[in-house]
């Protein structure tokens, strides 16, 4: 079995594989770490390139394209380590990145993944939007990180250089204990794409583990590889998937509650969007609307499926509205926040 395998799922990525596996290989020395690029069905020659290119570099090929989360369950099925590091194909780590998160995890076992300070590769001094230093959720569902709060990134000044327990780990690069990821039944494929990875953390949280970010490793991320921001699409999956998130795992007593919130806030979006003349993005939160509530069939059995037994305790949920503390007070950086006991 090997040690770790750092597992890239690829699509029509050749140009970012031709761009950031070089830096990949030079910079990943920890003993016992697998490079595996799991292709989703790619039709733009990734899989020879790599072959002829980058012959140490396994390929697995999946055939066809399943998303992150489908892609990943199948990829991690085909390999035996005992961590798996999830890693985008637009990521440039840094030298020695991956030796402190493993060690962090070897010292800590009650740790289910954790994650590297995540920084912009467009804006190398600033934190970038997919995970920043750390994830969190608000109470009624909106994520945010230490140094990311909504479309507002902070400048790295060594503020959050402290290793901390967090809410979710980014998919962006993540190292996932095996053990955890089977315990908690891996990504959930109707996700496809966004937010699996806080659905999966929040699982794996219910099965008593926890999760950290480790800010001693540094990577930096490209972003927007398979879907831009300006991307209706993404819109659709942000605001479903947010809501799919919500159903699947927050506690009854406050579930319709917090749904009732969401409708109305992102109605607010909605509206935004409209005034802007964004006329496709307005569409694609109603759509989200609609796709999720007409299939609350299907997510009533998932919810009652997932995890019915496990009840350990969640740590890392702001107790207010991100949206009112940003919005009306202006709090716009994570250590402006009031009341940051992060944890229920």
């Amino acid at each position: 079995m090997l040690e770790v395998a750092v597992v890239i799922l690829n699509w029509n990525g050749k140009h970012l594989l031709e761009e950031y596996i070089p830096t990949l290989l030079a910079y990943t020395t920890f003993k016992g770490a697998d490079i595996v690029v799991a292709d989703n069905g790619s039709d733009d020659a990734s899989v020879s390139f790599l072959k002829i290119h980058f012959p140490s570099v396994k390929v697995l090929e999946l055939g066809k394209n399943y998303g992150f989360a489908g892609g990943y369950n199948r990829a991690l099925q085909r390999l035996e380590a005992r961590y798996f590091v999830l890693l985008n194909s637009d990521v440039e780590v840094t030298s020695g990145w991956l030796d402190p998160l493993i060690r962090f995890m070897d010292d800590h076992p009650e740790a289910g993944a954790c994650m590297p300070k995540i920084k912009s590769l467009h804006e190398k001094n600033k934190f970038e939007y997919a995970g920043a230093a750390g994830g969190f959720l608000d109470k009624y569902g909106y994520p945010f990180c230490r140094g990311r709060i909504f479309d507002v990134t902070e400048e790295d000044q060594g503020q959050y250089d402290t290793v901390r327990r967090v809410f979710w780990a980014s998919g962006a690069c993540m190292v996932v204990r095996a053990e955890a990821f089977y315990d908690s039944r891996g990504l959930d494929v109707d996700f496809f794409a966004h937010m699996e990875e806080i659905d999966l953390c929040w699982r794996m949280q219910r099965c008593g583990y926890q999760l950290y970010a480790v800010p001693q490793s540094v990577v930096y991320h490209l972003g927007g590889a398979s879907l831009h921001e300006e991307n209706p699409q993404k819109t659709y999956f942000n605001f479903r998937n947010n809501l799919y998130l919500l159903y699947k795992n927050l506690p009854t007593k406050s579930l319709w509650k917090v749904l009732f919130v969401r409708l109305i806030l992102d109605g607010v979006a909605s509206l935004k969007f409209l005034a802007g003349l964004q006329y496709r993005h307005h569409l694609a939160v109603w759509r989200a609307h609609l796709y999720f509530w007409s299939h609350l069939g299907m997510l009533r059995k998932k919810r009652k499926e997932m995890l019915p037994d496990r009840s350990g305790s969640v740590y890392g949920i702001f107790p207010l509205s991100i949206v009112f503390q940003f919005y009306i007070k202006r709090k716009h950086n994570f250590n402006d926040l009031k009341g940051r006991n992060l944890s229920t």
